[in-house]
């Protein structure tokens, strides 16, 4: 299920371009329309559950559209779980961020209520839930790498909010198989996290795109340094002090 037209309509090309072999059912629906949920589950009676749908754009989430992040990321999940439960899912999978860990954000704290979620939810009931956190996935939907290639191409600056700002990365490669390895291992009450390695300073990054490109920086291209935006931090994290990690 996909709220975006769009997206949906791109997922459903590229499955008919290269998996023509797979059935794809594409629907249309919202996390928040209760309606829509009962007639999918009710329908298809899914045994694994995905749950990607969120708002994830720190800034964006952090005055304005407060409360649009809580119903999405919040109330959403919740319904999702409920349904999920209700319909006799074997497994449901969180989509969560290493921004849920102690959170200075909107967006941040919804998605750390959205993990508390599931795993009161997988307190009952047979459906096991669990939760994978991301970092940053490189070459994701407006993630930073695209970003910095379109400002490059605009002849810069390239913008970077703090020089010593810090960020976890994995590429999309590795996000898919988090995902389907934790809904392959899980035992339900989870909270996976892919081993990212050291965290990668942004404005190593944008020096790094500018040298690939063939230019120098801050002679061909500037870079430029904006000031953090609302919610932001200057280094994320990846585990509460009190959760245990296994490898």
């Amino acid at each position: 299920m996909e709220a975006s037209e769009f997206a949906l309509y791109n997922i459903e090309q590229w499955f008919r371009v290269h998996r023509p072999e797979t059935l794809i059912v594409p629907l249309a629906g919202d996390v928040k329309d209760a309606a829509r949920l009962d007639e999918i589950f009710a329908t298809w009676k899914p045994q694994l559950v995905f749950h990607a749908a969120a708002y994830k754009h720190v800034p964006l989430m952090e005055v304005a559209n407060a409360w649009q992040a809580v119903r999405n990321n919040v109330l959403g999940t919740l319904l999702v779980a409920a349904h999920a439960q209700r319909f006799g899912a074997e497994r449901f999978v969180l989509i969560s961020t290493d921004k849920a860990v102690n959170p200075t954000n909107i967006m941040g704290a919804t998605k750390r209520v959205a993990e508390l979620i599931i795993r009161q939810k997988n307190r009952s009931g047979d459906t096991r839930f669990a939760a994978v956190r991301f970092g940053n996935v490189l070459g994701s939907h407006s993630s930073v790498v695209p970003i910095f290639q379109q400002q490059l191409r605009a002849g810069g600056p390239l913008t970077v909010t703090d020089k010593n700002i810090t960020r976890y990365f994995m590429t999309i490669p590795e996000a898919v198989q988090l995902v389907l390895e934790s809904a392959s291992i899980m035992q339900g009450g989870e909270v996976f996290v892919l081993d990212m390695g050291e965290p990668i300073r942004i404005y190593d990054l944008a020096t790094t795109i500018i040298q690939l490109s063939g230019l120098e920086p801050e002679k061909d291209i500037r870079i430029e340094v904006t000031g953090l935006r609302p919610g932001e931090k200057l280094q994320e994290e990846l585990r509460l002090p009190e959760e245990t990690v296994v490898k």
